[in-house]
């Protein structure tokens, strides 16, 4: 390994200050969390099995409210794809503002978006983690030595890389609210429909929507009946087992409510499509901010490639 770059040794203070720094900062995140359990005063009955509806703030008025649905997927989609090709770790960061904007223009609540990105920390802090100290080495960049972690040098570079990856996914995963939040479903349907999505897919999308709050239910109805007839979660085979077979009788009812609604359609005149709806037709208004949006993808990557800024 060619190691003519800058190593920084780290003295043993300053590594056991950084680990008292983060077992602090992890230990005031669970009295955080306890103390916000405490508050709860319906904790104790049954988990929260509540699931966000998809278009819960489809009504409300805003930028991305009046937009053609089709046209809206169709350049928030491809401009997804071009902040994914970025490489530099300050255009990233700018694509990330964009998607804050986007989501503060659209009139959608903040806990929304970090709901979303608190689903997705776990495993991107992992990568985080991990990547520096396996990534592979390359000439004149800086290394970081840990005590007694010689043999594992930390790669600013790979450092780099990893935190440019998870600001490009926080930055995709909050355009997603705007993109598929703004419209009720069944209109983001048919602008599917439009940009040529197989109508199978649809169906099954629309139907998983419908259906996945009547599970809802039962999983609550079942849960609670367990609850009534003294069931106490417990970390032994005796909770495996009940849960098993909680599980198992969630699977066979789910199966049998399934077969029935199938059958309720064809009853009703299903023959393989649903009953669909005529759109508003494309305005040039509609036309304009999609190409604004590809715009703004397009000009962050060519920024991205002629002004590279901290690129790993």
């Amino acid at each position: 390994m060619d190691r003519s770059g800058t190593i920084i040794h780290v003295s043993s203070t300053f590594a056991a200050g950084l680990l008292f720094l983060a077992i602090f900062l992890s230990g005031l995140s669970i009295v955080l969390l306890v103390r916000k359990w405490h508050r709860e005063p319906d904790r104790g009955a049954a988990p929260d099995w509540s699931i966000p509806t998809i278009d819960a703030y489809a009504d409300t008025p805003s930028f991305f409210h009046n937009w053609d649905p089709a046209v809206k997927i169709g350049s928030l989609f491809p401009y997804c794809f071009l902040v994914v090709s970025l490489k530099s770790l300050f255009w990233c960061a700018v694509a990330l503002i964009v998607s804050l904007l986007a989501l503060f223009f659209s009139n959608i609540p903040w806990q929304r978006g970090l709901r979303r990105l608190t689903a997705m920390s776990g495993f991107l802090l992992m990568f985080l983690l991990i990547v520096p100290f396996t990534s592979p080495a390359k000439p004149g960049e800086t290394l970081i030595l840990l005590p007694m972690l010689d043999s594992l040098p930390f790669h600013l570079n790979g450092f780099y890389l990893a935190l440019t990856i998870v600001i490009k996914a926080f930055a995709i995963a909050l355009m997603m609210e705007p993109m598929l939040g703004t419209s009720s479903l069944p209109i983001t349907l048919q602008g599917l429909v439009r940009l040529g999505v197989p109508s199978a897919i649809i169906q099954m999308i629309l139907l998983t929507h419908r259906y996945i709050f009547v599970f809802q239910q039962e999983i609550i109805r079942m849960y609670r009946s367990m609850r009534v007839r003294g069931f106490t979660a417990r970390t032994d085979f005796t909770t495996m087992k009940t849960m098993g077979n909680f599980f198992g009788m969630l699977f066979i009812s789910s199966f049998d409510r399934t077969q029935k609604v199938y059958e309720a359609m064809l009853c009703r005149g299903y023959q393989g499509s649903f009953p669909t709806f005529s759109l508003p037709q494309t305005r040039r208004e509609d036309l304009a901010k999609g190409g604004l949006w590809i715009m703004i993808g397009i000009l962050l990557l060519v920024f991205d490639r002629t002004l590279p800024v901290l690129a790993p």
